[in-house]
């Protein structure tokens, strides 16, 4: 008995020195020289080339992802259905794409329906939205690209929808959007208003449409889908059947008290939206967790400017040189969004997730040029950890988190 029990113990601490000494692998970080990516490619279609040959490209540090398990492909993933992923091209309109997406697989979801829908038409209105609360406001509201995945379903329920087919936003013979000058031409005009306290709204709207018309084309007023008819309002509530009020966009940061509607207090949110639903991070991320298993996808925002996000790999993760797994808590988040090393700076859907070693992955439809770097065209990998430190929101549909939601109305 003595010997088996001595024999135990031996074990025991063979066991606890292996997963101790597993806990101390430390990453490494390595300088990386920029390579020619997707987004040259952008370049190059849109005849803007950048000349490189002047000075080297500063080198980035990253994450050495040698002997690193990173998911290979997307089908090991348990995904739902969405849209195969499209290029943003040159512009900020990251939130459009996504939560566009994202909505697609609602509509899927509800009724079977497969449509492509187009981001370009709610960009348009979204522009025009901006420009109408900069001049209202005579010039203190943000005018810039970015907005939220809310912005969406707002202006669906102003302005309806309409498929890609109907309106592409592209010139002819356009290959990539590319909203550079047009953005541009459109903040030079406001910023003279602004100096010249000109303030006719008719006017500036009329001038800021005609600027979009001349890049984007006009936005259609009725179009025909499956040999029917419809108006944008028509096709989002006849067709579609899709309701914007179902959506719901989950938060959590400690600058807002928990359990209640606050406002997310970034740049993108320019018309200081108070209803995202604050909850402590635990919350957050058994929701999210939780959700993706039920069959629900969603649109999700945060920073993706780490170390740990590795392109050619198409994988996200956070390396221990920033932060150990086990640190990983609501004030290692909160800490990295006050000091803006967590910036609300991109939007991305995500649809699928594979639990590995462990932990969950997820995966993400991305827009981004970043996105089509690497040998799964159009996507990453989020590890949990990732998701947990540096993804900031998500949208989904309210019967996925009614548990959580009802904890505010008590």
């Amino acid at each position: 008995m003595k010997s088996r029990i001595t024999l135990f113990l031996f074990l025991v601490l063979i066991s606890s020195l292996i997963i101790y000494s597993q806990d101390k692998i430390h990453d490494k970080g390595i300088f990386v020289e920029k390579q020619k990516g997707f987004y040259d490619e952008i370049l190059k279609a849109l005849g803007d080339e950048k000349d490189t040959t002047e000075s080297p490209a500063k080198k980035s540090f990253k994450a050495d992802p040698a002997g690193k398990d990173f998911p290979k492909t997307i089908i090991e993933f348990k995904s739902y259905w969405y849209n195969e992923p499209v290029s943003q091209g040159r512009t900020g309109t990251c939130w459009s794409f996504s939560t566009t997406s994202f909505l697609e697989s609602e509509i899927y979801r509800q009724s079977g329906k497969k449509v492509k829908l187009s981001e370009m038409y709610t960009v348009y209105w979204e522009y025009v939205e901006k420009a109408k609360r900069f001049i209202r406001e005579k010039g203190k509201s943000a005018f810039g690209e970015g907005s939220e995945a809310n912005a969406v379903t707002i202006i669906w329920k102003q302005h309806g929808i309409v498929p890609e087919e109907a309106y592409t936003g592209l010139l002819p013979g356009q290959k990539f959007h590319d909203h550079k000058k047009m953005f541009k031409e459109m903040d030079s005009y406001l910023k003279e208003l602004k100096e010249e306290d000109s303030w006719n709204e008719e006017e500036a709207l009329g001038k800021i449409k005609s600027i979009l018309d001349k890049y984007m084309t006009e936005p259609p007023k009725e179009f025909v889908a499956d040999g029917t008819k419809y108006t944008p309002e028509d096709y989002l509530k006849n067709y579609l059947k899709l309701n914007p009020d179902d959506y719901v966009d989950i938060l959590s940061y400690m600058q807002q008290p928990y359990y209640k509607q606050v406002e997310y207090e970034v740049e993108d949110n320019w018309w200081h939206n108070k209803d995202y639903y604050n909850v402590p991070l635990d919350e957050f991320m058994s929701a999210l967790k939780n959700a993706i298993r039920n069959g629900y996808t969603m649109a999700i925002g945060g920073d993706v400017s780490e170390a740990g996000y590795l392109s050619k790999y198409d994988a996200a993760f956070i390396p221990t040189f920033d932060i150990p797994s086990e640190f990983i808590d609501e004030s290692a988040r909160q800490f990295r969004f006050s000091n803006k090393t967590t910036t609300d700076d991109h939007g991305i859907h995500l649809v699928g997730y594979l639990q590995k070693d462990g932990k969950d992955w997820y995966l993400i439809k991305d827009s981004a040029a970043g996105a089509r770097d690497g040998n799964n065209i159009g996507y990453y990998f989020y590890h949990e950890d990732y998701v947990k430190l540096k993804i900031m929101d998500f949208m989904v549909h309210k019967d996925a988190v009614k548990n959580l939601l009802a904890k505010f109305y008590k």
